[in-house]
């Protein structure tokens, strides 16, 4: 048989370090490589030698029919090789570099990569414990051996493959999965910072496979997690473990955790134990209540869903008025909606508007609130002028037609000089000829005028008022009452429901550090905040609900001046939500 370079150098080397008494032989061993892994069995003998140390075997090696058996797991071990005992199927099980191993211990049988062998063939239990036939040390385990008759010694060398080695079958080389933990500790629900030192040697991205990471753990111990790391080849690296221990110490609670580390926008999951232990019963901030009656609200939403061509609301005002609408189609055709104006005096009269929010004709009613109150809350200036002639009907707003179950939400603040009618209706054709349209009966929704279109609240959210987490309430009809208007159409007394077209102006001075978090204790959300004079969406997309949890809306340094917060109650989303003010120490960052 032709010997390769590489066999002839591995056999120069067994045949040196035999040569040497055993002393010199350890010690020549020890040198050999990093990496290198050098046993000595002796047959019959529990005694043996690994890397030069003197260790006691649980089964000795032995001979049967003249075949040389030698201990699985203590090799499995001294060659970094899995070497597991399943005791409910009983089997065991070997992985090693290139070779999937599974010894059924029961029914005789041994696979490697799924064929089959006779258990009898490969291996044996000699005193319960895996003995396998000392040629699969160079078939399967990548080791080479002499054995020496005389003396009845194994000589065994095994040379751990690198990692990342190159791989000739699949041109490219295996990535090398490694990471590290920023500290030796971590304290209970401290964010645990992972440093990844894994590489690939031919520069491919990597794609990691974490199993037992977490953000931070609630629990004192110590936790394997185990990283492997596949390049874009399909090459996967051996699993690279390390254990984090958690002092007995705590950092943050599990109640705390999000709120202290989760961004603005994030989600804080919760459950219902934790929503009514720790926030539906929350104390309230005390608030200074200023009512904003310099303007009209003129609101028409019944029927919100409409059936038939007509007048959905109208009355006069004069001055500064706020007209919202929210109206859908409800027909089986598509429709014109327009809002017209009428002056109702022998003068001319201009109607300037100042401010809008609108949204085109779409079938998503929390959308369409939603975007309606973002074009509000905005507050781009406009400067709007149409002017009446007396006793005439101007279009005041004329929108694209509504097609079946599409509608909008509109807010519009203007400005007159004297009496105007504003009448609200659908029709097959948008004209002054709308007035003559019958005026369609009241569906239960909102419809009338109302005398406050805002709120503004003055709270204490300092160091002094805020020691501990506190909440307001918005649109609950009780901490936040709600406004009391007439519909002339039925002519009687009526209330808006969650304030709908108003604007809550939320003021303090010095806020300290804190988080302030978003509840839909009422049901489904979807609406835009201006904190500070910045435009936040809640939730950033989709729809919020108290089983989703809640979302951070912001967060303060304890550095600013003041804290701003503008609301306007959306159109389709119900009421009433929390705003949740939460405390922070110098733990957030």
């Amino acid at each position: 048989m032709k010997l390769t370079r590489v066999s002839q150098r591995v056999l120069a080397l067994l045949m040196a370090v035999m040569l040497l008494p055993f002393g010199a032989a350890a010690s020549a061993a020890g040198g050999i490589t990093s990496g290198t892994t050098y046993v000595v069995f002796y047959v019959d003998k529990q005694e043996a030698f690994l890397d030069g140390e003197q260790v006691i075997l649980d089964s000795a090696p032995v001979v049967l029919k003249g075949k040389t058996f030698v201990p699985a797991k203590f090799l499995g071990d001294a060659f970094g090789m899995k070497v597991e005992w399943v005791a409910a199927t009983r089997t065991i099980i070997m992985e090693t570099p290139k070779y999937n191993i599974s010894i059924d211990t029961k029914n005789k049988s041994a696979w490697v990569n799924g064929y089959w062998f006779r258990m009898d063939d490969v291996a044996t239990i000699v005193n319960g414990r895996l003995m396998i036939k000392l040629t699969w040390l160079s078939d399967y385990m990548g080791a080479s051996y002499t054995y020496n008759s005389e003396l009845k010694r194994i000589d065994v060398l095994h040379v751990n493959q690198p990692e990342g080695i190159y791989d000739p079958d699949s041109n490219s080389s295996r990535p090398v999965a490694k990471f590290t933990f920023a500290k030796d500790t971590y304290r209970i629900g401290e964010p645990v910072n992972y440093v990844n030192l894994s590489y690939d040697p031919d520069a491919e991205a990597l794609k990691l496979e974490w199993e037992g990471k977490e953000e931070a753990f609630f629990k004192a111990g110590t936790y394997p997690v185990t990283l492997t790391a596949t390049d874009k080849s399909g090459n996967k690296s051996a699993p690279y473990t390390r254990n984090i221990t958690i002092v007995n110490e705590v950092y943050l609670s599990k109640v705390e955790y999000p709120i202290y580390t989760k961004p603005v926008g994030g989600y804080i999951t919760t459950d219902w134990s934790t929503l009514y232990g720790n926030y539906f019963n929350l104390d309230q901030v005390s608030k200074e209540v200023t009512e904003d009656r310099s303007r009209s609200l003129i609101l028409s939403d019944s029927p919100e869903t409409f059936t038939e061509l007509g007048i959905l609301y109208q009355d006069t005002a004069e001055g500064k008025t706020r007209l919202y609408a929210n109206h859908q189609n409800g027909m089986q055709k598509k429709v014109s909606f327009a809002i017209l104006a009428t002056n109702m005096s022998d003068q001319p009269v201009t109607i300037t508007t100042t401010k809008k929010g609108e949204v085109y004709p779409t079938i998503y009613a929390m959308q369409m609130g939603s975007e309606a109150s973002v074009d509000f809350l905005m507050s781009d200036p406009i400067n709007e002028k149409k002017t009446i002639p007396p006793g005439e009907t101007f279009v005041y707003k004329q929108f694209p037609d509504f097609y079946p179950g599409q509608g909008v939400n509109l807010l519009y603040d203007v400005e007159t000089d004297g009496m105007v009618q504003y009448t609200f209706a659908v029709s097959d054709k948008v004209s002054s000829d709308m007035l003559d349209l019958p005026k369609l009966a009241y569906n239960g929704h909102i419809r009338g005028t109302f005398p406050i279109t805002g709120f503004d609240w003055k709270v204490d959210l300092s160091e002094e008022g805020l020691s501990e987490p506190k909440l307001l309430v918005l649109g609950d009809g009780k901490s936040d009452p709600f406004q009391i208007g007439y519909d002339p159409l039925r002519g009687m007394e009526v209330n808006d429901p969650a304030n709908y077209g108003t604007v809550y102006k939320i003021h303090a001075d010095k806020p300290r550090k804190m988080a302030i978090m978003v509840l839909a204790k009422g049901g489904p959300f979807k609406g835009p905040f201006k904190v500070n004079g910045e435009i936040r969406k809640v939730p950033g997309s989709g729809v919020l609900t108290a089983f989703d949890g809640m979302v951070i809306l912001a967060k303060t340094t304890g550095k600013e001046a003041s804290l701003d917060i503008e609301f306007s109650p959306p159109a389709g989303s119900a009421f009433p939500i929390n705003l949740i003010f939460y405390p922070l120490d110098e733990r957030a960052h």
